[in-house]
């Protein structure tokens, strides 16, 4: 199946009761690794899904969707992406293209790489034109606001069948592009397809782990936004290490409560998908989240900010899914609470750590 020359199923082979679809699945992937040339198309050109286009390519035949025609010739013909990556030189055999027929109908490998707001309908049209039983990677951190759904469950939706997987991480795109030493996980329940995608997204400088927690690490890459803004906000107010730490820790377990109650593994939340992505989010100030609650901090409206930005910060359009989330699961995430109400309810910054400060005495298990 990761193979470019496809060999569809026969009726046969999908109908036969005495084989399990993982039985039949794992047979042709087996077949397809033999085959020299995977082809992987990645949708959407911002700075993560370049940046993994990138890496792609240099283990496979890989294009890069762009939905701007305009975008998708400057790459052809600078081999920059003058949008996100300016300084970067993109790989010689990296393709572009804007026409998603072109990109999905022969891959072996979708990966999708658009913001969670819209991300039903790029599904819906990638969908049109996709081989049966592709895999799906979503590099997404978000939930479907409507919904509460999470991405790999929107691809559920729209197209039923098909593997999907998530690249989650602490991976900021830069320092990837720019070859420094990192790490990422790959979440998928299928470990012949966790060990091909694996191969795929490895390089010299990215160790790729597998781990089948689906769940886990969709929820850590959207709680980790949320809780990003909230250290964002405590260093614009020129709060020190203590506090960026006390609220990295506390939101780890907010992460880490609603993940565990909606089926995700304890352990997922201790690395990288969790922990991982936790700090470098916290921490950077590539971190576009971090950098929104920066600027509330530093006293700047919620619109001012969003209306300066060409990157879209995932925490603000997510903290109230997770909020209803945890309420529908019956968990308390305080600090998310509180950045619901900065980002969406007018709070201030300065308000908002006097509520989480205020709060009735606890223990810290349980």
């Amino acid at each position: 199946m990761l193979g470019h020359e496809y060999e569809p199923m026969t009726s046969v082979e999908l109908g036969d009761d005495s084989q399990s679809f993982c039985a039949v699945y794992a047979r042709i992937m087996v077949r397809a690794v033999n085959h020299p040339t995977i082809r992987v198309a990645v949708i959407g050109a911002g700075s993560w899904g370049t940046t993994v286009a990138c890496l792609a390519a240099a283990n496979t035949s890989t294009v890069l969707w762009a939905r701007r025609t305009d975008l998708a010739d400057a790459m052809t013909r600078t081999r920059c992406n003058p949008d996100y990556l300016s300084d970067f030189t993109l790989p010689e055999t990296l393709e572009f293209t804007s026409d998603m027929e072109q990109a999905v109908s022969d891959a072996d490998v979708v990966v999708m790489a658009v913001p969670s707001h819209g991300f039903r309908e790029v599904v819906a049209e990638v969908a049109r034109f996709i081989r049966p039983l592709v895999p799906v990677v979503s590099l997404s951190k978000g939930l479907e606001r409507s919904s509460l759904k999470r991405m790999s469950e929107v691809v559920a939706d729209e197209m039923p069948g098909h593997p999907v997987a998530v690249l989650t991480g602490p991976n900021l795109a830069q320092e990837i592009m720019q070859g420094q030493p990192a790490a990422a996980v790959v979440a998928i329940d299928d470990k012949i397809i966790a060990d091909e995608l694996q191969k795929i997204f490895t390089r010299p400088t990215l160790r790729v782990y597998t781990n089948p927690d689906i769940v886990g690490c969709e929820v850590a890459g959207v709680v980790k936004n949320v809780i990003a803004i909230a250290s964002g906000m405590a260093a614009g107010m020129g709060f020190g290490d203590n506090t960026r730490a006390t609220l990295i820790t506390r939101g780890l377990a907010e992460m880490s409560r609603l993940g565990m109650a909606m089926g995700g593994d304890g352990y997922t939340f201790a690395g990288l998908a969790g922990m991982g992505d936790l700090i470098a989010t916290c921490a950077s100030i590539q971190s576009r989240n971090n950098m929104v609650g920066r600027r509330l901090g530093e006293g700047e409206s919620i619109g001012d900010i969003l209306q300066s930005m060409t990157m879209v910060a995932e925490g603000v359009k997510s903290s109230p899914a997770v909020l209803d989330l945890a309420r529908r699961y019956s968990v308390e995430m305080p600090i998310t609470e509180q950045v619901v109400a900065v980002c969406h309810e007018g709070r201030s910054a300065a308000d908002a750590v006097a509520q989480l400060m205020q709060r009735r005495r606890r223990s810290e298990i349980g």
